[in-house]
């Protein structure tokens, strides 16, 4: 279902320093250890993280775009470290994930405690991605970057103990807005250009509400276009799956109506949208507040446009597979490469 269309009301740059950046991130990738073999390396590669970053945070700096792609490497595989071969693994992923959401409540530069290439990866970035933001902003990231990984390990916790495939629709939509991590990774669209979003814009109703339906726009339209890979690794933590199995319908009927509830929730934003001037009037911003409101909800809209254009042609989510790559995710591995150990 890679090739799935939506129609995006809004079109989204892409970073000039793509190229350039791409090639510093892929050497860093191989020397931090974050992929491990050549079979890794090449999976990897064929993912395209650097376009995703570019399309997603298409102002940042040449230097500040490399950062940006390192994190979303390090934030991805970790993602594919559970192995359902091994339910055991889950103690250990919990324990690296604590770690994560440690990592920006301590002074930049700290050294990590749990030592593993994802860790001493993050520790890493996270001093540069934290660099010049204020107290707020790296409270608000490390409150949205933590919601995700306990909600990461709730997932892994399911399928450790077999139950994956017991949530209902209504619960599902409810995790899958946390698991899909996306309010950090607007948050990270403010370092990005060097902004902040005022605070009392982003705690009204109208902003939480259109960071949320983003969150849900993303996750769904994800679920969809990733769903023969996560089908080829048994996993049901997909709208598609969970659709077909609680309304015993066939599968197109299935894609069909995650299809709707995608739209649902993308006209339903663009609606909001349209309140942000009048949000702005009741909130009595001046100029300098509504611009940068403005680029907040920009950031929104390169998020949902970049990564719906990204995930299109990512070799990520390819329908078909074969080698190592293939054996390792019919086996319920995400990834051929172990990096959760030291």
């Amino acid at each position: 279902m890679q090739d799935v269309r939506f129609d995006l009301p809004f079109d989204t740059p892409v970073s000039p320093h793509l190229a350039h950046a791409r090639e510093r991130h892929l050497r860093w990738v191989r020397e931090r250890g974050l992929v491990r073999s050549a079979a890794g390396f090449e999976e990897y590669r064929s993912w395209d993280l650097s376009e995703a970053a570019a399309r997603t945070y298409p102002h940042a700096s040449a230097d500040d775009m490399v950062v940006l792609m390192n994190w979303f490497s390090l934030a991805f595989l970790f993602d594919d470290q559970f192995d359902a071969a091994r339910p055991d693994r889950a103690e250990r992923i919990a324990e690296v994930a604590r770690e994560l959401i440690a990592t920006p409540l301590r002074p930049a530069g700290t050294p990590p405690r749990v030592e593993c290439p994802i860790t001493l990866a993050w520790a890493e970035v996270w001093g540069h991605l934290s660099d010049g933001m204020s107290l707020t902003w790296k409270s608000r990231f490390a409150a949205s970057w933590g919601r995700f990984l306990v909600a990461h390990c709730e997932e892994v916790d399911l399928a450790a103990h077999g139950r994956a495939a017991t949530l209902g629709i209504e619960e599902y939509a409810v995790f899958r807005r946390r698991t899909v991590g996306i309010h950090h990774s607007i948050d990270a669209g403010e370092r990005s250009r060097g902004f902040e979003v005022p605070a009392a814009a982003m705690a009204h109703p109208l902003m939480e509400r259109m960071r949320d339906l983003a969150a849900d726009t993303i996750g769904f339209m994800n679920d969809i276009h990733s769903f023969e890979r996560e089908r080829r690794r048994g996993d049901g933590h997909n709208l598609v799956a969970v659709l077909q199995r609680e309304r015993d319908c066939s599968w197109q009927e299935a894609a069909d109506e995650a299809y709707r509830m995608t739209t649902d929730c993308l006209d339903e934003y663009v609606a909001l949208e349209a309140r942000v001037p009048q949000m702005c009037d009741e909130l009595g911003l001046d100029g300098d507040g509504r611009m940068r409101v403005r680029l907040g909800v920009e950031a929104i809209q390169h998020w949902i446009n970049g990564n719906y254009e990204w995930a299109l042609t990512t070799g990520r989510y390819a329908a078909a597979k074969d080698g190592p790559v293939a054996t390792a995710e019919q086996a319920g591995r995400g990834s051929v490469d172990d990096l959760l150990g030291v």
